[in-house]
């Protein structure tokens, strides 16, 4: 008779949970489909090998999945590595730290410091069709994308901001890196994303901003130089045409979500 203790429950429990947070990982860089069709060799291996003890099948799928993971690794070091440099993000573990310090209302005063100039910088952006891509880092490091541009180390303010992305400017084209509330670097250059789901209409930014957004978990935000609109990429997900409102919102957001 087949035994069903605490072990086991824990032991599904603990894989429907890393499935998900797999899962969840593919779909935000755009590989989703690739998970399908993984889980779905997983699920013909399971049945074929242990349920219906198909033995030639059997046999030849349990040497795919012998090389089954090296192949992975090899083909989504990216994805793979994101996801382990998220699982030991200080930000995942700053529960402990909560238990000897009580946050008080400057540090969260501190954390939105930067927001306003940024978003003041956008809608001045977008009334006069200049365009430009913030990328806005968080726990997982930008550093090989802030080392292809020039690296400037400033307090973030508006207009430093404007001229960056002023059309005459050296540094106007590339990616801005907005890392720990100053200005990292300027005329960098970001993955671009290959997904179809992206309109025609939008442009290398666009794609650009999704590229990183997939690729980490940065927030990206554009200010189209053809139509003026803000958009915003963030967890493998592009938001056009947003309001000062709305971009003032998501950077509160990540604002305080990366300071706690």
């Amino acid at each position: 008779m087949f035994d069903f203790g605490i072990k086991d429950a824990i032991d599904i429990l603990l894989f429907a949970v890393l499935l998900y947070y797999i899962y969840r990982l593919m779909k935000e860089s755009g590989t989703i489909n690739i998970f399908y069709g993984v889980l779905s060799f997983i699920v013909v291996w399971v049945l074929a090998s242990e349920i219906f003890n198909m033995r030639l099948i059997g046999t030849i799928l349990d040497k795919f999945m012998a090389i089954g993971l090296i192949i992975l690794v090899i083909l989504f070091q990216e994805p793979i590595k994101r996801f382990l440099v998220e699982l030991g993000s200080q930000r995942r573990w700053r529960f402990l730290s909560k238990l000897f310090h009580h946050r008080t209302n400057d540090d969260d005063n501190d954390a939105l410091r930067w927001v306003m100039p940024v978003v003041y910088a956008c809608m001045s952006m977008s009334k006069s069709k200049t365009g430009a891509l913030i990328v806005i880092e968080q726990s997982i490091a930008l550093d090989n994308y802030a080392a292809s541009g020039d690296i400037i180390d400033a307090n973030i303010n508006t207009r430093l901001i404007e001229n960056i992305f002023f059309k005459n400017s050296p540094l106007h084209d590339g990616a801005m890196i907005i890392s720990h509330g100053r200005i990292e670097s300027c005329g960098c250059i970001l993955p671009v994303s290959h997904d179809s789901d992206v309109p025609r209409t939008l442009g290398l930014r666009h794609r650009s901003a999704l590229g990183i957004a997939q690729a980490s978990d940065a927030m990206a935000i554009v200010v189209s130089e053809e139509t003026g609109n803000i958009s915003v990429a963030h967890r493998g997900k592009l938001s056009t045409r947003l309001s000062s409102t709305e971009l003032e919102h998501r950077l509160n957001a990540i604002a305080i979500t990366a300071s706690k």
